[in-house]
């Protein structure tokens, strides 16, 4: 049935569209399948199926109906790409409180779609929000600024926090976890409680977390410096994450503004993250993004993309999100990725198909991980402009040769590379911990520095 009378019209345009600020609008990425139709009659269907339509005309539609329909207002065939608006009112809200959920958005604009038979395949590559909808969303409660805070730097460009994730990810019983812990914070920031790591039989929580609070605590007296600590609290049930979160902050105790909460906000979904963001609005909330490669991933052709997902976080309320390394670690990405940051962490934002602005909202924090060491840092913040992020490095970390401190040290020097614009041989002559990481990672000193071992007078391929 072709329905494009109804839920397209490609009149309509963008600008008018966005001064109305009555639609939320989305581009996709759309490929129909051969032999059910045209491009416009498939889109319109997919219209239909993500607001008020069916594949059949029915009885109960009204006028009222037809003016909530989402509709088609731009295609581009050779691109595979059309837009939708989405009226406002189509999306759920609350009754406690009138404010707007997420999951109704995805269950619109990313739901039942993704099943259709005409339809190859689909997936967001952005979307815009109007600004009388955007402020019914939480938006962030803590930002960077509060751990800066913590850490006495200042409140604006306060820099590089830098972190690790402790190695092994599982594996390790409370005492070594904890010891770990120790030797990092005796030269960096910030440890990440890894997105597996929770209540395991060989680790329970509480045995594990009063150990890293003491292990804080000692660090701390050691260096003078504060530490940070993101705790994961993912979990199924409600009730089981606020458990968790309670009884982290009261070991802590004095420490508990140093502690951020960890959750696995992909596969656990925004009911989770809104129960942190709700339950605890005090503490930095870590939004891990593990597993959101089965949509996200440029081999993926159905969902949504890694932006779509940061900016998503963002409008629920994440504090930081991990955004991938751009190209320059181990996960997927690409140096264009920091479009993606500037979207999470700016007031005013282009994405790929919308400009966005967020009135006000807090940012979001990138966290940046995988496969990140001191010699891919000055090129890494080189790309993105700044280094006011999170850093956590496991490897980089723990595989420098002389241990996760001095690691610690050489991630530090490596920002201070960049700032001063020194040639990153040059400055490794004066600084230890950077020098050693050419060592620590031979690898990436060849691809990066080929004459890195004459320059440093390293006679050894070790």
């Amino acid at each position: 049935m072709d329905q494009s009378d109804r839920y397209a019209d490609l009149s309509l345009k963008e600008e008018d569209l966005i001064a109305g600020g009555e639609h939320v609008l989305v581009a996709y990425i759309m490929k129909p399948k051969a032999g059910f139709g045209g491009y416009l009659e498939t889109a319109a269907h997919f219209a239909a199926e993500s607001s008020t339509g069916t594949n059949v005309a029915v009885s109960t539609t009204d006028d009222f109906t037809r003016g909530v329909d989402a509709l088609v207002y731009e295609i581009d065939e050779e691109a595979n790409l059309m837009k939708i608006a989405y009226p406002t009112a189509l999306f759920d809200r609350n009754i406690t409180d009138g404010r707007a959920m997420l999951c109704s958005f995805l269950t619109l604009a990313i739901g039942n779609n993704q099943g259709m038979g005409d339809v190859e395949h689909a997936k967001i590559h952005d979307f815009w929000v109007p600004p009388a909808y955007l402020r019914l969303f939480d938006g962030p409660s803590t930002t960077i600024k509060d751990m800066w805070n913590v850490l006495g730097r200042p409140h604006v460009d306060g820099g590089f926090i830098v972190g690790t994730i402790i190695k092994p990810k599982l594996g390790l019983r409370p005492k070594p976890f904890a010891d770990a812990c120790y030797d990092f914070w005796l030269g960096g920031d910030f440890i990440k409680n890894d997105e597996p790591q929770g209540n395991q039989i060989f680790a329970p929580l509480k045995e594990t977390i009063t150990l890293v609070a003491d292990a804080m605590k000692r660090a701390q007296d050691k260096t003078g410096e504060a530490k940070l600590f993101s705790a994961n609290i993912t979990a199924d049930d409600h009730h089981e994450m606020v458990a968790r979160g309670e009884f982290i902050l009261e070991t802590f105790g004095e420490n508990a503004d140093h502690v951020a909460f960890l959750v696995d906000g992909y596969v656990t979904g925004p009911a989770a993250i809104t129960t942190a963001r709700r339950t605890f609005p005090n503490q930095y909330l870590h939004y891990h993004r593990a597993g959101h490669g089965a949509v996200t991933s440029p081999s993926a052709m159905r969902g949504y993309t890694a932006f779509v997902l940061s900016k998503m976080a963002r409008m629920q309320g994440a504090s930081g999100i991990h955004t991938g390394t751009m190209g320059f670690g181990k996960m997927e990405g690409e140096a264009a990725d920091k479009l993606m940051a500037y979207m999470i962490t700016d007031d005013s934002a282009d994405g790929p198909y919308f400009h966005q602005e967020w009135a006000g909202m807090n940012p979001t924090t990138p966290i940046i991980s995988g496969g990140m060491n001191a010699l891919r840092m000055p090129g890494f913040f080189e790309n993105l402009g700044h280094s006011n992020l999170i850093l956590t490095a496991g490897g980089g970390a723990f595989g420098h040769i002389d241990g996760a401190a001095e690691g610690a040290k050489s991630l530090r020097q490596a920002e201070q590379c960049w700032k001063e614009g020194a040639d990153p041989l040059e400055f490794a002559k004066e600084h230890k911990q950077f020098a050693r990481a050419f060592e620590s990672f031979p690898g990436d000193a060849d691809k990066l520095f080929p004459n890195w071992r004459e320059a440093l007078r390293i006679n050894s391929a070790a």
